[in-house]
């Protein structure tokens, strides 16, 4: 961020984002409808949900699933006036690969 490397920022900030998503823990449609208010758990933490703890190579997944949709959507932007925005989503690419290259980054 203080080097001012947007794309970088960007990338990283989309992917810790997509892990955070996938530490989620499903919500059942019967835990959606809930009780009736008087039955309600009542105090702090009462709603909170454990999250789940991703393994190393689901990790290596979920960066690897965002660098592989930038360069997809890099290239179905074919049109000239969309040749920045498809060239910062290869960078963006680049850098989660970097990662995934070198654990030693991260």
């Amino acid at each position: 961020m203080r080097a001012r490397d947007n794309a970088t920022v960007s990338a990283l900030r989309a992917t810790l984002a997509a892990l955070d998503n996938a530490e989620a823990v499903p919500v059942d449609e019967a835990d959606l409808r809930g009780l009736a208010l008087e039955q309600s758990p009542v105090g702090v933490g009462t709603t909170e949900a454990a999250r789940r703890e991703l393994s190393e190579r689901s990790v290596v997944d979920v960066v690897r699933a965002e660098a592989s949709e930038r360069l997809k959507v890099a290239a179905q932007l074919t049109a000239p006036s969309h040749a920045d925005r498809a060239a910062r989503l290869r960078t963006e690419a680049a850098v989660l690969l970097r990662f995934l290259d070198d654990p030693g980054t991260a």
